[in-house]
């Protein structure tokens, strides 16, 4: 059986990586194709991996500025040659579904979600600094751009959901039916400390972007008082150092093994948005701490409240900052909470697409 992976970019490092990665491990001599590749943002071991990209590749500036070539991404992905493979696999949150088989070829596409600048535009810029200028031209681009990703839907012969709320997003945005598979996360790289270990510290570990909504986070911890760590870089990191008070701490980019250690000694974890998913929080459940995490989006699929974690029910600081007052790190078992994540764990996430890819291939 011959196999093709396709992703939409490789220009930076985050969730969508490690899911490729997982797959890889799975396919290790399945090529790449992507739009895409730029070798300095991604780790060394990317370089002896059988990396295909478009004609994008060459645009100037194109790795840093990738979303000015938006209008583009549909041709590079319509041509990549795909000739020759039973099986085309696509982990996509953009673009990479709408490539062109060829007979007898099956598309399977594992979704991160349907495109957010696409789908939720209105919710996607709300918080985005973008210019009055580029406030009237892009739904210009955006309303073609989506017109073409619902028709190259059509082509994906089985779709795979990340959570429900993809799922969900799939079925509204491309009519399509989908199953779940949960993405990978890496649980034997985290382990619990002993409860005298714990410090009284809260902590996020995200990209400083708007939509991840630590701003909220901010804002309720200026107003409790309490310890906040976030560890993290990105382009919203000097507007919330801005608003922060001296009890919140930025840490920055931090390496693997500080992660670790942040994770393993924090009072509980704060994931204040809404994601598809959410791989962090489950990190934190490996190392036996618990979640304060919104009730939105992924969080419904791995929060079960009371084993692992605690939900607040409005996007708001107010809901949170009261979530955060009657929380009770001591309610919770860290052995238990680390058992809640071993469910997620890569392993699982690689037995059931190869099961699924397998049965799929068979189903021709």
């Amino acid at each position: 059986m011959k196999i093709a992976l396709v992703v939409s970019w490789l220009n930076q490092y985050g969730g969508a990586e490690r899911v490729l990665e997982a797959a890889h491990e799975i396919f290790p001599h399945a090529p790449i194709f992507t739009s895409i590749y730029d070798p300095s943002a991604l780790p060394a071991r990317y370089r002896e991996w059988d990396i295909r990209v478009s004609f994008l590749d060459r645009f100037p500036a194109i790795h840093r500025h990738h979303q000015l070539y938006l209008p583009f991404y549909p041709l590079a992905f319509q041509s990549l040659d795909l000739r020759g493979y039973d099986v085309v696999l696509s982990l996509t949150s953009a673009f990479a579904h709408g490539v062109i088989k060829t007979a007898p070829a099956r598309h399977l596409c594992y979704c991160l979600t349907p495109a957010r600048f696409l789908w939720q535009y209105h919710e996607y810029v709300e918080r985005e600094s973008i210019g009055r200028a580029a406030r009237t031209l892009l739904p210009l681009v955006i309303s073609p751009l989506r017109n073409w990703d619902a028709h190259t839907a059509t082509r994906v012969d089985e779709f795979i959901a990340i959570s429900r709320a993809v799922q969900a997003r799939i079925a509204k945005f491309y009519h399509h039916k989908s199953t779940i598979i949960h993405p990978p996360v890496e649980v034997q790289n985290f382990q619990p400390v002993k409860i005298s270990e714990v410090s009284d510290y809260f902590l996020i570990v995200s990209r400083l972007v708007p939509y991840k909504r630590v701003d909220l986070a901010v804002e309720a911890f200026n107003r409790l008082g309490l310890p906040l760590v976030i560890a993290g870089e990105g382009r919203d990191r000097a507007r919330l150092e801005k608003i922060a008070q001296p009890n919140i701490h930025f840490v920055g980019r931090v390496s693997d093994e500080q992660r670790r250690d942040l994770l393993a000694r924090c009072r509980a974890f704060v994931f204040p948005g809404e994601e598809d998913f959410g791989i962090a929080p489950l990190e934190a459940n490996g190392s036996g701490r618990p979640v304060i995490a919104y009730a939105g989006g992924g969080a419904l699929d791995t929060i079960s409240e009371g084993v692992n974690g605690v939900l607040f029910r409005e996007p708001s600081v107010e809901s949170l900052a009261e979530c955060v007052r009657a929380f009770d790190a001591n309610a919770f078992d860290p052995l238990q909470v680390r058992a809640h994540a071993e469910k997620f764990d890569v392993r699982v996430f690689q037995q059931e697409l190869s099961g699924r890819v397998e049965s799929f291939a068979l189903a021709k």
